[in-house]
């Protein structure tokens, strides 16, 4: 039955593809090449929720706010990921003490854990530009069991820190970020100008929830 259905899914996204050109549809060869190359650019940081309550939600933000606070003069120097990345093993044991004291100082008692290490993410849009589901370096902060909705930013190239005091994502200095650290290639592979990419992200993403789901 599985198989059927699965079948009947690949039917109607050749039907739909039909319409939108078929090669279109799916990453090619290159599409990947320029897509790899550019998660290895890339250093995401993430905040990760003790729970989805509104009261745990509210203190990763805390969190995310102090950390940042700290981390922007360093991290606005580095002009290179390796730069990036020794900063954060650098100042990793203080980070976490940061943490522990918002949390502390707002009534909890949650552990914290932190990582930098690849993970899988799904496709996500950040500013004017769009990543694509795959494997990025990432330095993550778990609040407690982390069990809930995650804060996200680019941290190299350092657009975590761009309009930090609006809690704003500015398109055009966003762009003007990553053309220091991207070529122009892959910076237009990711520009949310480019929508045929973004479609291609979600149908590549979609079918891949749906084969998991059927095997």
């Amino acid at each position: 039955m599985k198989r059927f259905i699965l079948v009947v899914f690949l039917l109607i996204f050749i039907g739909f593809a039909a319409n939108e050109g078929a090669y279109a549809m799916l990453l090619s060869t290159k599409d990947n090449e320029v897509l790899h190359s550019v998660s290895n650019k890339l250093i995401r940081f993430h905040v990760i929720a003790n729970s989805d309550s509104e009261e745990d939600q509210a203190l990763k933000l805390k969190v995310k706010d102090e950390i940042l606070k700290y981390l922007a003069p360093k991290l606005e120097k580095c002009t290179t990921i390796q730069e990036s990345r020794q900063v954060l093993k650098d100042e990793d044991g203080k980070i976490k003490a940061i943490a522990e004291k918002v949390i502390k100082e707002n009534g909890y008692s949650y552990k914290v854990d932190s990582e930098l290490s690849k993970e899988n993410f799904p496709v996500k849009t950040y500013g004017a530009i769009t990543l694509p589901q795959g494997n990025y370096e990432a330095y993550r902060i778990l609040i407690g069991n982390g069990g809930g909705e995650n804060w996200w930013c680019v941290m190299f190239p350092p657009l975590c820190f761009i309009d930090i005091t609006k809690g704003e994502v500015a398109e055009e200095k966003t762009l003007e970020q990553m053309k220091d650290v991207l070529s122009e290639e892959e910076l237009d592979y990711i520009n949310n100008e480019s929508e045929n990419i973004q479609f291609k992200f979600k149908i590549v993403e979609v079918y891949k929830k749906v084969k998991r789901r059927l095997f």
